[in-house]
C-alpha cells in the first residue's frame, strides 16, 4: 500500500448540452438476467458476479470539456486542462463506457445477442473437448 489518495472528481453534467442519442446507456434487461438464472440453474452451472470499479475512468471521453486546475492539480494549478476520461456526471459518460466495454468483449470473442444487446455470448470448449457458451449479462 502506497498511502495514496484517491480522488473522485465529478463533472456538473446539467450545465453541459448533449444530444439524447448520446445520454443513456442500456443495460440487460430483468427478464434477461432471470434467463440467464433459470438456464444456470436447470443446468447446474455456477453463476459468478462483479463490480466494476471506477468503471468510467477506463472509457475516454467523447465530449470536448476543460477546467481550471485547482490547489489539488499541484504543478498544474490555474492552468485550463482537458479532460481526457469519462467523468461520473457527464452526460455522454455511459454511453462512452458501454462503448469501450463493447470493444473489449469483442476483442474476447463475446457476440451481442440478438434478443438483448446487453447479453454477451462466447463459445468455449471444456477440457474434456465439450462445447458450451459463456454468457455476460452487463
Amino acid at each position: 500500500m502506497d498511502f495514496s489518495r484517491k480522488a473522485h472528481f465529478v463533472a456538473g453534467g446539467h450545465t453541459s448540452e448533449a444530444p439524447e442519442a448520446m445520454a443513456y446507456s442500456s443495460v440487460a434487461s430483468r427478464d434477461s438476467i432471470r434467463l440467464a438464472f433459470i438456464i444456470a440453474g436447470f443446468n447446474d452451472l455456477d453463476v459468478m458476479f462483479c463490480n466494476l470499479q471506477n468503471a468510467y475512468l477506463n472509457a475516454k471521453c467523447k465530449e470536448k470539456i476543460l477546467c481550471v486546475g485547482g490547489k489539488e492539480c499541484s504543478g498544474d494549478q490555474g492552468k485550463v486542462l482537458v479532460i481526457l476520461r469519462a467523468l461520473y456526471r457527464l452526460r455522454s459518460s455511459g454511453v462512452s463506457w458501454r462503448a469501450a466495454l463493447a470493444k473489449l468483449l469483442f476483442s474476447l470473442g463475446y457476440k451481442s445477442t440478438k434478443a438483448d444487446p446487453d447479453v454477451w455470448i462466447c463459445p468455449a470448449v471444456t477440457e474434456f473437448g465439450m462445447e458450451y457458451y459463456e454468457m455476460l449479462c452487463v
